[in-house]
């Protein structure tokens, strides 16, 4: 019996709720394919801040190498800045396994209600591709006078042809294996961001020219968040800088029905070493601790988890069952207009799979 090591960070917030009934769905998809899960757990997060004044030890990283993933709630709090929590835990981990492709699913489930009028189960179903590892969020720069009235900020931006070029390659190969619409759409600001965003534009030609059965399109930033909302529809995969595809994929999210859905994935889809995966929605400090945070994009993440790790039918085996308990329509937490506790989700979803 095959046995994987996943190391499990909690979190903060509402991740310490969502992260319990992940394990569950897993532990049950384990025993229906005769394979175990170890989960190492580790209490990193807020509290180790506020007790040792990091978010995570600092031999961290070497605890997590040896495991096969890493499933991740949440990072953030109220009382700490969220750059300090971002790149205490979660960045680091990204730059460390060089995690360079973070993909986030946008798909509209039957059941489900767009916030838009036109859309119905099924119309939307894309995927945004983001640079994860470089990009605006290379965390280049400092400070000059700080603290001071005539105080200087500067942060530069690190785009490399390499980092382009194996992202949108990524993107393409993903394309072809969706093999739905087979499109890719570019995101950029080349307009205005002359050198890093023409690089962009550039190394996205040149890696297109090399799969001439997939349709192109290329969408200043703007425009691509206008068409999510005028034109959702129309996208298959989507690949965009650190920043802009952060942004694009919430705006994917709500488009979706709810933040509660976005699962994400953080591959390095050379497997040298562990991947990681999360849901979209934060730490949700506004419910945490009432038991009402939907529990369906860490599911639909431990879906993706189970992916990676070569369990193609245990994977969609979990996303049929989240489709069922949307469809149903009977046990939804409020995030969806319903009643339910997050544990009476994930009991439905876990029924399904039985």
């Amino acid at each position: 019996m095959r046995t994987f090591t996943i190391a499990v960070i909690a979190g903060d917030g509402v991740g310490t709720e969502v992260i319990p009934q992940s394990k569950r769905v897993l532990e049950k998809a384990a025993l229906k394919h005769k394979v175990t899960f170890a989960f190492q757990d580790f209490d990193w997060g807020a509290e180790h801040f506020f007790r040792w004044g990091r978010m995570m030890p600092a031999g961290a990283i070497d605890l997590l190498q040896p495991c096969d993933a890493i499933l991740l709630g949440a990072v953030g709090h109220p009382d700490i800045p969220d750059h300090t929590t971002l790149n205490g835990l979660l960045l680091p981990i990204r730059r460390a396994f060089d995690q360079y492709a973070n993909v986030r699913p946008a798909y509209l489930y039957p059941g489900v209600q767009s916030p838009l009028a036109k859309p119905r189960g099924g119309d939307i179903d894309f995927v945004v591709v983001r640079e994860n590892t470089e990009g605006e969020y290379a965390q280049v720069g400092g400070f000059v006078y700080q603290l001071q009235p005539e105080e200087i900020a500067i942060q530069t931006s690190v785009f490399t042809r390499r980092g382009i070029e194996r992202i949108v390659r990524f993107a393409f190969d993903l394309a072809v294996k969706r093999d739905k619409k087979r499109r890719v759409s570019s995101i950029t600001k080349s307009n205005a961001q002359g050198y890093s965003m023409a690089l962009w534009d550039r190394t996205f030609q040149d890696v297109a020219a090399q799969y001439p059965n997939v349709e192109t399109e290329s969408l200043l930033v703007d425009a691509a968040a206008m068409n999510f909302i005028r034109r959702p529809e129309s996208f298959d995969v989507v690949v965009g800088s650190n920043l802009f595809g952060d942004i694009l994929s919430d705006i994917s999210a709500i488009v979706i029905g709810s933040m509660g859905l976005a699962a994400s994935a953080n591959l390095d889809p050379l497997r040298r070493f562990p991947s990681m995966f999360e849901p979209v929605h934060g730490s949700a400090p506004d419910i945490a601790g009432k038991g009402v945070v939907n529990p369906l994009a860490t599911i639909l993440s431990a879906a993706m988890m189970l992916d990676h790790l070569q369990m193609d039918e245990a994977a969609r085996e979990v996303d049929a069952a989240v489709a069922a308990v949307l469809a149903d329509g009977h046990v939804r937490t409020p995030d969806l207009g319903g009643r339910s506790s997050t544990e009476e989700v994930t009991d439905a979803v876990l029924e399904k799979l039985a």
